[in-house]
């Protein structure tokens, strides 16, 4: 069985580090906007047999049932990697082969991105990884079986991968894809995100943040 899983975070407490350019109305917007971006492409994507969210949040496991999506229900939060290894430690136990951990924060998302992934012939123990923009960060990690290796997201998570995957004796590759790759977390994201001509929930938000406008007054 081939899953996807997206982790989701509590929207009122997304984009912290966006704190100091948007405020939190904004910034929740902004989140639900991506969301909505990623959930489009989930939904049209014709290869995921089961699409798992973990989270701990309401909001989150409201959006999980409105799309008739599998929930892990978590008490709280420790981190992203002890949410995605729990929940792929979960679905390897129910029978899943493969689980795509995709963000929540890359609004070009489109479902051949994600059928291309699933797609992929590969030999178990196998992962991939496409990165994010400047090389460093991890935006998809494709494993199979579920739990390789463990997970090291946050900070330079691609060589941590890399070296979790040599150590496990998992081939890992690495893909890249300008889609997935572009995330949301700094100010000069949202900044280049909105010069691109896209049909997406998040350039009609970023059009209607002041905030934002105001910056690229300064900037120009």
């Amino acid at each position: 069985m081939k899953v996807v899983l997206l982790p989701l975070k509590d929207p009122a407490q997304a984009k912290q580090r966006l704190a100091g350019h948007l405020s939190p109305q904004e910034r929740q917007a902004l989140a639900w906007a991506m969301l909505e971006d990623v959930t489009a492409a989930v939904r049209a994507a014709t290869t995921p047999e089961q699409v798992v969210v973990v989270t701990s949040c309401q909001p989150g496991l409201r959006h999980a049932q409105q799309n008739s999506w599998q929930v892990i229900e978590e008490n709280h939060q420790l981190s992203e990697s002890h949410s995605v290894d729990r929940s792929c430690q979960i679905l390897q136990q129910r029978g899943a082969s493969v689980v795509l951990r995709l963000p929540a924060d890359i609004p070009l998302l489109q479902p051949e991105d994600i059928d291309s992934l699933l797609n992929l012939e590969l030999q178990p123990p196998s992962a991939i990884i496409v990165p994010s923009r400047d090389g460093k960060g991890t935006n998809a990690l494709l494993r199979t079986p579920p739990g390789a290796f463990p997970s090291r997201f946050g900070e330079n998570s691609v060589v941590l991968h890399q070296q979790e995957a040599r150590h496990h004796h998992v081939e890992l590759k690495i893909l890249e894809n300008p889609r997935i790759a572009f995330d949301l977390d700094e100010i000069s994201d949202l900044l280049c995100f909105s010069q691109l001509e896209s049909d997406t929930r998040t350039g009609q938000i970023l059009k209607q943040f002041d905030s934002l406008a105001g910056i690229m007054q300064r900037i120009s």
